[in-house]
């Protein structure tokens, strides 16, 4: 039988492999307002601190063992560690640690974990080649404006499909980070990104394990390798992004190519990048936040006969496991963050530790959960009600958990995060100095004094 061998019609596709090397290449040095600025601060915070908080994590001993098989030449930090390893297997590993605790950043409209690829990548390069802390904000801020924007463009067929987004899009925010670091012009940009176009990273059906972490690192080296590649003279297609067997048309039935240029240059989509109170997969912070308000309304754990919860599909369908066997894929449980919730008042990355999730009276309340879908609730909201033994019911909705861009995280709230997670690792006036150096790197001459703050 003959194959069908017609491709999706492309006459519509502007260039945006093109478009977007060149916004790269040329956007000047911090091309955007105070707040835009104020935010890449921010984001490069919250990643450093769950870079820091997971680095003696299993994952990452395992991780970091394999990296040292290929005999690495020390070039750049493993943020948390004292060793040092090769500017790849550093992107990698410090992308693996700042996603393990599942506690990164998260742009709402995509669910990316926008920093993870695009940070780790830029820092092993920068610390290397001793860049200057601007240099660094520049390179996160275009590079995760790149990702972002390709997965507006895909959003929501390509997660859809199963691609883990974050990995997928995170190649390419890397690949662009590190073109802008090295001072790639237009043309070996484009390069970069054509060549990162062939690398997407990341399968849905390994969340709850060790490999969805291994994502945003393994985006982080193809993303870094991808750049240096095309500053030797490397080529790729130079329409890698939107031909018809280019990267969009072929991981996505959904191709809003406006997405990737409306307001190129102009609106930065780190402006809508959020931080998380809890150390789980963001669609369970609504339900948490209804818990621990019940919390505070005074229920406890011993009064509730069922706690009825009322969530949006997609919901269930992420983080439906009723039974997690331990604390990762207690990150992809709603029951799990509601027992949390109303248990603790909190669900740090603690409350995610394996015996938490397995201790008998956390199973016993997460068992008294009754979830159904209402796809009139919004992904973003969560309807919860206690019902109590003695009767009585008490009901709270969320429409926007805390963290939300309506309900945002305050710098205090991120800094007292970031030390909850490093302190335990590098010790209180350490863990300090570095905060104080995240909120001013854009002032740092070279970013290797901020790398020696974050060994221990």
């Amino acid at each position: 039988m003959a194959r069908n061998t017609q491709v999706a019609a492309d006459h519509d596709a502007p260039p945006i492999t093109a478009i977007l090397a060149r916004f790269v290449a040329t956007h000047p040095t911090r091309g955007w307002d105070d707040a835009v600025d104020h935010e890449a601060h921010r984001t490069f915070l919250n990643w450093a601190g769950c870079a820091v908080g997971a680095a003696s994590h299993e994952a990452m001993r395992a991780a970091l063992a394999a990296v040292q098989m290929l005999e690495p030449a020390p070039q750049a930090s493993v943020l948390g560690r004292p060793e040092k390893v090769d500017m790849a297997g550093a992107a990698l590993l410090n992308g693996i640690s700042s996603h393990t605790f599942d506690f990164d950043d998260t742009h709402l409209k995509t669910i990316i974990h926008p920093a993870g690829p695009v940070a780790s990548a830029a820092l092993a390069l920068a610390e290397h080649r001793g860049a200057s802390g601007r240099a660094l904000i520049d390179a996160l801020v275009l590079g995760i404006d790149v990702s972002c924007r390709m997965g507006n463009l895909m959003y929501p067929e390509h997660y859809d499909r199963g691609w883990h987004i974050t990995g997928s899009t995170g190649t390419l925010g890397a690949a662009a980070a590190c073109a802008r670091l090295l001072g790639l012009d237009e043309a070996r940009t484009a390069m970069a990104l054509g060549i990162a176009a062939s690398q997407p990273v990341g399968l849905r059906e390994q969340f709850g394990s060790m490999t969805k972490p291994l994502h945003p690192g393994a985006a982080a080296r193809a993303g870094l390798l991808s750049a240096l590649l095309a500053s030797r003279g490397f080529t790729a297609s130079s329409r890698a992004l939107e031909a018809p067997r280019g990267f969009a048309q072929v991981v996505s039935t959904k191709c809003a190519w406006h997405e990737a240029t409306d307001e190129l240059g102009r609106r930065f989509e780190i402006s809508f990048n959020t931080y998380k109170p809890f150390a789980c997969g963001i669609v369970i912070h609504p339900s948490i936040d209804a818990c621990v308000q019940l919390r505070e309304q005074g229920v406890t754990a011993d009064q509730v006969e069922r706690i009825e919860l009322k969530v949006h599909s997609l919901v269930l369908e992420l983080t439906g496991r009723k039974e997690p066997a331990d604390g990762l894929q207690g990150k992809f449980s709603v029951y799990h963050g509601c027992a949390a919730g109303l248990l603790f008042g909190r669900a740090g990355e603690p409350e995610y530790a394996d015996g938490i999730v397995t201790r008998a009276d956390v199973v016993a309340l997460r068992r008294k959960v009754v979830a159904t879908v209402d796809d009139s609730i919004d992904e973003a909201s969560a309807d919860v009600t206690a019902v109590l033994r003695d009767g009585r019911r008490v009901h709270v909705f969320v429409e926007h958990a805390i963290g939300s861009l309506q309900r945002p995280m305050t710098d205090a709230a991120l800094d007292a995060k970031f030390a909850a997670q490093a302190e335990p690792v590098l010790g209180t006036a350490p863990t300090a100095a570095l905060i104080a150096a995240c909120h001013r790197l854009a002032t740092i001459a070279d970013v290797r004094e901020l790398t020696a703050l974050a060994r221990p």
